[in-house]
């Protein structure tokens, strides 16, 4: 039984036409909610890591970039709501290779966690050096974002920059876009949040750690 919410063919059509796609209350509300008590369990269990720019043996913290922290799922698949959510994107994923013929091979994804304060700057998923990330995925566990808190992802439409829209970091809200052709970043946060990110990959790029 699919845990999607939402109908795959419309977000295939969506995605083929624009490269992007918001999905609001994605998941059914027991999973997020599970998925966020995982998420939380963890980073008081202090498993997280700050995370880096880069890859490989080109990794590095660079604060004035990036402020959050970052848990690769693989680390905790264990997890029943980990798995769950694991089984609902590789549903995504067998549906985007159908329709859209973009060579998916796997997920890689991570919590990450804002604290209060922290942001993304503008970036793109793609390495310069790398291809392998296909279709960017960021799903948001936090209950109740109230307006004015900031940690919005803002999606840039064109290659200018100048046309965007900023998305709510709220709860079962499920963000899709083409890794290679939107720039985006996290806006300041001003109350910790919380996000599953990933990258569905090609086969045969190199993982980034």
């Amino acid at each position: 039984m699919t845990a999607l919410q939402f109908d795959l063919d419309t977000v295939l059509d969506t995605l083929a036409e624009q490269g992007w796609i918001v999905i609001p209350q994605a998941l059914p509300a027991e999973l997020t909610a599970n998925l966020r008590q995982a998420c939380l369990q963890v980073w008081d269990e202090g498993r997280f890591h700050e995370a880096a720019t880069g890859r490989a043996d080109g990794q590095a913290r660079r604060a004035e970039i990036r402020s959050d922290s970052v848990l690769w799922l693989d680390q905790v698949a264990q997890l029943p709501a980990v798995a769950a959510y694991n089984a609902a994107m590789d549903e995504i994923m067998r549906a985007v290779n159908r329709g859209l013929y973009l060579g998916l091979a796997e997920l890689e994804s991570h919590f990450a966690v804002y604290p209060e304060g922290a942001f993304y700057k503008k970036h793109l998923d793609r390495f310069q050096d790398d291809d392998a990330r296909a279709l960017t995925t960021v799903f948001y566990l936090n209950e109740n974002w109230p307006a004015g808190a900031g940690g919005q992802i803002r999606l840039y439409l064109d290659q200018d920059c100048q046309q965007f829209i900023d998305v709510e970091p709220e709860a079962g809200t499920l963000v899709l876009f083409l890794s290679d052709r939107f720039w985006h970043e996290v806006l300041p946060a001003k109350r910790q949040r919380l996000s599953v990110t990933g990258w569905y990959r090609r086969q045969g790029g190199s993982l980034p750690w």
